[in-house]
């Protein structure tokens, strides 16, 4: 995936090292949602589902594969979390970069999900968020976000009220996307040694 993963990061670490990094962050990312042990686990692949990447962590981790689709970040995201609310009094959706975010906020967005909250956010130092859940589908929450802004979990706030829901906030993370990140991750461990 080479030149399709953490392009922002690609510039300044090569697309090789970029997409090994993402591959990484991906596998943390699934374990710890099993280790979460909160419900059924899946992976929501871009551009599909077909890469042998995805395949070998199918095999391993017993997790259902499910491509993106097309549209932005929010008719993505809304998409995903629609279809495992078809089957689920809840869902919560959080992004591979985020290595930060651990099995025990996994389980306590759920706990708040199945204690009233109509939503949980873990909102990220960038003003973005890395998790989101919710006990119903509200296609406004994920249109016109300025994705990628500042003003993501502030916009998001604002929607929220709007609509009048109830949500609960976990721990401000932070995630993956920029050389700076890079180098928090290189000192944090999180992943072992990186180069």
């Amino acid at each position: 995936m080479p030149g399709r993963a953490k392009t922002r990061l690609a510039a300044a670490i090569g697309a090789e090292a970029a997409a090994q990094l993402h591959a990484r962050l991906v596998e943390r990312a699934l374990a710890t949602a099993m280790a979460a042990r909160a419900g059924a686990v899946e992976l929501h692949c871009a551009p599909d589902a077909k890469h042998p990447f995805f395949a070998r962590l199918a095999a391993r981790y017993g997790v259902t594969l499910h491509a993106q689709g097309r549209g932005d970040l929010g008719a993505r995201m809304h998409r995903s979390l629609a279809r495992a609310l078809r089957g689920a009094r809840a869902a919560v959706l959080f992004g591979c970069d985020c290595p930060v975010l651990s099995a025990r906020d996994l389980r306590r967005a759920v706990r708040d999900l199945l204690a009233g909250a109509d939503a949980v956010f873990a909102p990220a130092a960038d003003g973005g968020y890395a998790l989101v859940g919710l006990r119903r589908r509200a296609p406004a929450l994920f249109s016109d976000i300025p994705w990628g802004s500042a003003r993501v979990m502030s916009t998001t706030r604002k929607r929220l009220r709007a609509l009048g829901w109830s949500w609960r906030e976990l721990r401000e993370v932070w995630d993956v996307d920029r050389p700076q990140d890079y180098a928090r991750l290189r000192r944090s461990r999180l992943l072992g040694r990186l180069p």
